[in-house]
């Protein structure tokens, strides 16, 4: 479990007094938590009161000392990208990148393209229930809420109960590790923003996606925000890219420019408008965006050739 050290604050008349252990002083290497009552650290971590202090444990103070993080594959802004989940894929293509299907996609295949000199991204739902995929049988039936609209045989995930959903999240994340991928693209990130069935706050979603990247870092994965645009300011420092769907549809792309003002990709797909009707905004905002079918078989239009 990550070690959740909590200190038990004493009374204010009582705090003088209080003497703190100074392993827990604040150092370049420790992050600061705020304070929480009860205290709320995550489903790996523990609680611990250090030495004697007067007053007994009360409001708590948290201070963790995060692991040193593998290093990760981080891409920049303006590299071009190809989506692909059927068929199998053309692994000659002129781009730097490719974003297939965790599950669909061996680790053989992701040999063949970076001895190409490609990276793999690796797609997964991480905010939904999907009953063609193999590990069904993991997900606690009470996890599981309303279907999503105009997708057969899924429905979105109670993303507030972490400690249910990471058996299966955490196995997906090491069978990306294992097979190779540089990143994954995490889906349906923003189940706070659609009719769930659950009562999801902003806060729900912050947490679980700031959990989801921090453990696909651990395992030295580049992670990608897929959608969430509500949450982008919050989000674009933890995550390493991002994928969108149809923000030129919906007229809401501005707000993946926080992405780019961090040299950091925007992946982007549109499957309604014609390439010209988006490509020339896409490249000038420093985007990389193709036009798709749902499909998203081989059949691509890509902006930066346009």
């Amino acid at each position: 479990m990550n070690k959740c050290l909590v200190i038990a604050c004493c009374t204010i008349l009582a705090a003088l007094a209080c003497r703190l252990p100074t392993t827990l002083s604040a150092t370049p290497t420790e992050t600061r938590f705020p304070l929480c009552t009860p205290p709320a650290c995550a489903e790996d971590e523990t609680y611990h009161c250090p030495g004697e202090c007067p007053g007994g444990c009360g409001t708590v103070c948290a201070t963790r000392t995060p692991t040193s993080q593998p290093d990760r594959w981080r891409p920049a802004a303006g590299i071009t990208f190809h989506i692909q989940f059927e068929g199998q894929p053309d692994s000659d293509l002129p781009v730097d990148v490719y974003i297939l299907d965790l599950f669909e996609t061996s680790s053989s295949q992701i040999a063949v393209l970076h001895r190409q000199g490609k990276a793999v991204v690796c797609y997964f739902s991480a905010g939904s229930f999907e009953d063609w995929r193999p590990d069904v049988g993991l997900f606690p039936t009470e996890t599981l809420g309303r279907p999503l609209e105009g997708w057969e045989g899924e429905t979105w995930l109670d993303i507030r109960q972490i400690d249910q959903l990471a058996p299966v999240m955490l196995a997906r994340l090491d069978l990306a590790a294992q097979k190779g991928c540089d990143g994954v693209d995490p889906d349906n990130l923003d189940a706070y923003a659609n009719p769930s069935g659950f009562d999801l706050s902003y806060a729900n979603q912050l947490a679980y996606n700031t959990w989801l990247a921090e453990k696909a870092h651990q395992r030295g994965l580049a992670i990608g925000l897929k959608n969430d645009l509500g949450q982008v300011a919050d989000l674009v420092d933890l995550f390493d890219f991002s994928v969108n769907e149809e923000c030129y549809t919906y007229k809401e792309c501005g707000l993946l420019a926080p992405f780019i003002q961090q040299n950091k990709p925007v992946f982007g797909i549109e499957y309604d408008l014609m390439a010209g009707e988006f490509c020339p905004q896409a490249n000038a905002a420093g985007f990389s965006f193709i036009r798709k079918n749902l499909a998203l078989d081989a059949d691509a239009v890509n902006c930066w050739e346009q």
